[in-house]
């Protein structure tokens, strides 16, 4: 899995905090991406019948602020150049259909039960689901985590997009029912990766008070912080995920140059977290 390196150029200015190929320190260190060129993979995730990445700003067409692998239509950037990214990235993963939602940060989730003529992105969802072989679930991301699901034991796969709405409105615990409701997907059988997306070090929510529930209060580094990553992590253990089972990328995508942040730079690009079964041949 990998897609042509970045061109010149192609990477904003400023120092990356997180190196390629960082291993996040603390309860993380069980749980990290391995980059390839563009694409990053989690090792759980390592299964024949399965293909997946999350793929950072490098890499596509897009020009600045764009620059250069938005996924994202609505943003401003051409859609020629959205349809071409999304093409690398099918051909990166060995896909042919992409299905993605138009994300409005709720707890909605959608199952894919067959596979579409073409690229496909459905309006109001926030979780994806499927057991159809060769279709990629994407989520768009520009901060917001996504959070891959797998089950070995039934071949089924989902995928959350999950904000601090989102968190709030436990789209992961109903992405993971639905799996249940589907597929008979037993949550112990899951196995679960967090992406890059906003950490702690940047995650600061000065209404946090009207805005996230007491019961998230506790989860602040320090005044007005919050680690979103462990509140997911709870989140998934809570709906019956083994702690082993889960793993987190611990890249701050607001600190990390190499992917899209809406908080650090406002008008920006979207890149995507992607999971599919893969297609036996006939």
């Amino acid at each position: 899995m990998s897609m042509n390196k970045p061109p010149k150029g192609d990477k904003p200015p400023g120092e990356d905090k997180h190196p390629k190929g960082h291993k996040p320190s603390g309860k993380d260190t069980s749980a990290y991406l391995e980059p390839a060129e563009n694409i990053l993979v989690f090792p759980g995730f390592s299964s024949s019948c399965l293909f997946h990445g999350t793929f950072n700003r490098h890499g596509g067409v897009s020009p600045s602020p764009w620059n250069s692998n938005n996924v994202s239509f609505g943003l401003g950037d051409n859609s020629e150049n959205i349809y071409a990214n999304r093409k690398q990235i099918k051909t990166a993963l060995g896909c042919k259909r992409l299905v993605s939602a138009k994300q409005i940060h709720g707890s909605r989730v959608h199952t894919v039960d067959e596979s579409p003529a073409d690229d496909l992105e459905i309006h109001g969802f926030d979780g994806l689901i499927t057991n159809v072989p060769g279709i990629g679930l994407m989520i768009q991301q520009a901060d917001c985590q996504a959070v891959l699901l797998f089950d070995p034991a039934k071949k089924a796969i989902g995928i959350a997009h999950v904000g601090w709405r989102g968190t709030v409105a436990d789209i992961i615990a109903e992405t993971v029912f639905s799996m249940g409701q589907e597929f008979s997907t037993e949550p112990t059988d899951i196995i679960a990766a967090i992406s890059p997306s906003l950490g702690p070090c940047c995650a600061e929510f000065i209404n946090f008070r009207s805005e996230l529930p007491e019961a998230l209060h506790g989860y602040q580094v320090r005044a007005n912080y919050f680690d979103f990553w462990a509140i997911s992590r709870d989140q998934l253990c809570g709906v019956g995920v083994r702690p082993e089972n889960i793993q987190a990328a611990g890249i701050c995508t607001c600190c990390n140059q190499d992917f899209f942040s809406y908080r650090r730079d406002r008008d920006t690009g979207r890149f995507a977290s992607v999971i599919g079964v893969k297609k036996t041949e006939d």
